[in-house]
């Protein structure tokens, strides 16, 4: 094999390569976007607008009809995403973007069932669901035996934690270094 030869196979296998890598860059997978929820008062606003735009902590953010379904036996005693043990037999459930803490009514539709729960972990992860009860939340809303339902969720946001003071921050800092080691401002 000639000397002019090797580098022409030489120089095909390092192009494909290199397309094969480019290649696999743009192959990536896109997240899955959360599926529009509608509404359950008069003022139409898309859902992830209203995921967006987080309600002031401790008030209650808009009511929204979404579709619900329940978890339990085969997550019982595992870890959640807020670090707790799921309980099955509490009344807790799973949100995708509420945020940890938060206390939602959830109201089954059909039923005209309500229990009050605490989002304590993350999904569901099925396309079309957007809240899992525990299966204590699902019996009392009658939603053991059909397994998914439109319900109303109204949820009031924790309230937030107040951020720590800085070591500069506030009155009793005045005319102190900010930092170890540093001098105080001049007055």
């Amino acid at each position: 094999m000639s000397l002019l030869h090797k580098q022409r196979v030489w120089g095909c296998l390092v192009s494909v390569t290199w397309l094969v890598c480019l290649a696999g860059c743009s192959l990536k997978e896109a997240p899955v976007p959360l599926p529009p929820v509608p509404q359950a008062h008069e003022e139409a606003t898309p859902a992830s607008q209203a995921h967006e735009e987080a309600a002031p902590a401790g008030k209650p953010a808009p009511p929204q009809v979404v579709t619900a379904s329940w978890y339990g036996p085969g997550f019982h005693g595992q870890a959640t995403a807020s670090g707790e043990t799921f309980d099955q037999h509490a009344l807790t459930a799973a949100h995708r973007t509420l945020p940890l803490g938060t206390e939602a009514k959830v109201t089954n539709l059909e039923t005209g069932q309500s229990v009050t729960v605490t989002i304590n972990d993350r999904g569901p992860y099925v396309p079309g669901r957007h809240l899992d009860l525990s299966q204590a939340a699902a019996k009392q809303i009658g939603l053991i035996k059909k397994g998914v339902a439109k319900v109303k969720l109204e949820a009031k946001r924790p309230p937030s934690r107040r951020q720590p003071r800085r070591r500069d921050d506030g009155p009793a800092h005045e005319g102190l270094a900010p930092w170890p080691g540093r001098q105080a401002p001049a007055p």
